[in-house]
């Protein structure tokens, strides 16, 4: 088996993406993979998903899994979709979400690692600086902050705070009956014209009254 069809599969990619070669630089400690499509083929708009030719292209890098201990990246040209009904619009990639540098399953490991130490640990352990990260953790916990139902809340605890005393650190918000956290948020000092209702009490009442209207 020829390394293009090894990697095709191991990325799990279908047509038309299709694995057209890969470089290995052990004394770089890189991989690279490079995906590409025939000529001809079609994509689905982002938008409305009708399906339409390619109208253009742009070559983009995402970082992959490490290979080994070595650093892995994928390389592919993405296309614009000349939709009928769209306009032109770049077409989404299986392995990776718009807009981000980092695949899917690299993301999914950080966002593990995460979970259980600081990120800027993180960054060191996979060798990137953890400004790149910080746009992963933070796209996950507004899709799930977003997602979340407050709804049943009725009672809410948080930390004491003295804006008049400089309080600056991170405090709790809690659901009193069901006792779980609804949210880990920094509380800084407000001056006298700032809103009484910090951010993280504000969209509990914003999500609580969507889904009581609903």
């Amino acid at each position: 088996m020829r390394d293009a069809e090894l990697f095709q599969m191991a990325l799990g990619l279908s047509f038309p993406w299709k694995v057209m070669s890969s470089d290995f630089d052990a004394q770089a400690g890189r991989l690279d993979i490079r995906i590409d499509f025939p000529r001809g083929s079609r994509f689905c708009c982002p938008t409305c998903g009708t399906s339409g030719p390619a109208y253009d292209t742009r070559e983009m890098t995402w970082r992959h899994l490490n290979f080994f201990q070595h650093e892995a990246h994928l390389h592919a040209r993405v296309p614009r979709v000349q939709c009928s009904r769209c306009g032109v619009k770049r077409a989404t990639v299986p392995w990776a979400r718009d807009g981000s540098g980092f695949t899917l399953l690299f993301e999914a490991l950080i966002i593990a690692m995460a979970r259980t130490m600081p990120v800027k640990t993180v960054a060191r352990m996979v060798g990137e600086h953890d400004t790149r990260l910080w746009p992963i953790v933070h796209h996950y916990v507004e899709t799930a902050r977003d997602a979340a139902d407050h709804s049943e809340v009725t009672r809410v605890a948080f930390d004491e705070t003295s804006a008049r005393r400089g309080h600056d650190y991170v405090t709790l918000f809690a659901d009193l009956e069901k006792r779980r956290v609804l949210f880990a948020a920094r509380t800084a000092p407000r001056s006298r014209r700032s809103p009484p209702i910090s951010p993280p009490m504000a969209a509990i009442r914003r999500r609580s009254r969507k889904s009581a209207s609903t």
